[in-house]
């Protein structure tokens, strides 16, 4: 089958299956999901739906259950979307890409941590350049007891 036909199918799966889990899904144990991507088959008979979840790992099954649960309601609003013959057989997939991508972010940054020269610490105090000089007449006034205009 065409590339570019399976790539259209697994977009429209993708919009289908988020915003089904975004508005209409209404089952409690699905809550933080967002679906990054979607895979077709080349025959169009199943489809794999990679979801990222925030949570601990526990909280990411118990989701992962739920969203496994409701397959076939996500899989009647795709049948009304896509014109084809068969409508694919839904799977969710856990996907690792975005806690990687922050696994590999942190390694990156102890990195340029350790590897950064430390900074020299300034040993003498320098006035501030928004304190004002000493002998204004603002000063004078303070002492005055008067307030400036």
């Amino acid at each position: 089958m065409k590339t570019y036909r399976l790539a259209r199918v697994a977009e429209a799966i993708r919009e289908v299956a988020s915003e089904t889990i975004l508005y209409e899904l209404r089952d409690p144990r699905v809550k933080s999901v967002t679906v990054t991507r979607a895979e077709v088959s080349g025959d169009l008979q199943h489809a794999k739906v990679f979801v990222s979840i925030m949570g601990t790992d526990k909280e990411q099954q118990l989701t992962l259950r739920g969203l496994r649960h409701a397959a076939g309601f996500i899989q009647s609003k795709l049948a009304r979307r896509l014109q084809t013959r068969f409508t694919p057989l839904v799977h969710f997939v856990l996907d690792q890409g975005v806690k990687h991508s922050i696994e590999m972010t942190r390694l990156i940054n102890e990195a340029l941590a350790e590897s950064a020269p430390p900074a020299a610490e300034p040993t003498t105090e320098t006035p501030s350049a928004n304190a004002p000089p000493e002998g204004t007449a603002d000063d004078a006034a303070e002492s005055s007891g008067e307030r400036p205009a």
